[in-house]
């Protein structure tokens, strides 16, 4: 019989622990496929910090480092410049990499660190237990803004890609979305092309992926693709912010 579709190479056997309808099994697919086309996987390093993801280790099949809450794009720094001619990422949540990780992102980018980030942004904590956090949108709910996020208190939710594209160290920025084929495919092509760059030493790559938490948002995982389409996407526009490689020199 004719094999029409198998699991990517670059991940292993292991049964993913996400929930029904979280995005999170799809991005992993992409990664992993990105990197075995590009003839990269064998030596590529990912780090993976405290979150939803903290257990990424388990899944893609190359080098991993666990790295403190928030602390990825610092351990990156060191293993990409210990290892300049390895593939190197980070697989982060908005939660880790937006709050408590902020520093370490935007220092990364502002030094133009030859690294990629994978930014996963379900504009809540999924892990601790779905509490605000700094993508939350305003009206949503969460632990700890029951009635919905406000300006008065919390401020505008954080739009990460356009804050790093307008540091120099940053080469590439670039929000895409997986909520159905087209998305998908216009995804891998967004992760394909940040680790060329990174490999082309061009500089910090970034791609902010939209993703569901039917859980923690308390819908099914249809009606969370349709509440990501319809107050996402609007607040966070899909789309390439910045790409060095497009410009003229």
């Amino acid at each position: 019989m004719a094999i029409v579709y198998q699991k990517s190479a670059g991940l292993t056997d292991a049964e993913l622990h996400y929930c029904p309808g979280c995005n999170h099994g799809i991005i992993h697919k992409l990664v992993a496929e990105s990197l075995v086309e590009l003839g990269l996987m064998d030596e590529a390093i990912g780090v993976c910090p405290v979150g939803c993801s903290v257990f990424a280790y388990n899944y893609f099949a190359c080098d991993m480092l666990e790295a403190a809450h928030g602390r990825a794009p610092a351990v990156a720094t060191g293993v990409k410049r210990t290892h300049p001619n390895q593939a190197v990422f980070t697989y982060q949540g908005d939660g880790d990499l937006a709050s408590i990780g902020m520093a370490e992102i935007v220092h990364a980018a502002m030094r133009g660190e030859k690294f990629t980030t994978i930014f996963v942004n379900n504009a809540i904590y999924g892990m601790t237990g779905g509490q605000m956090a700094p993508t939350t949108l305003i009206g949503q709910k969460a632990t700890t803004c029951q009635s919905g996020r406000t300006v008065e208190q919390a401020g505008m939710p954080i739009r990460v890609s356009e804050m790093l594209a307008t540091l120099d160290g940053c080469a590439y920025a670039e929000r895409v979305c997986v909520t159905d084929i087209a998305n998908i495919n216009k995804a891998k092509k967004a992760i394909k092309k940040a680790f060329e760059m990174q490999m082309n030493r061009d500089g910090f790559t970034f791609v902010e992926v939209l993703s569901t938490c039917p859980t923690n948002w308390g819908k099914t995982p249809v009606k969370a693709v349709e509440w990501l389409k319809e107050n996402m996407i609007p607040y966070y526009p899909l789309g390439v912010i910045k790409d060095k490689s497009a410009e003229v020199k």
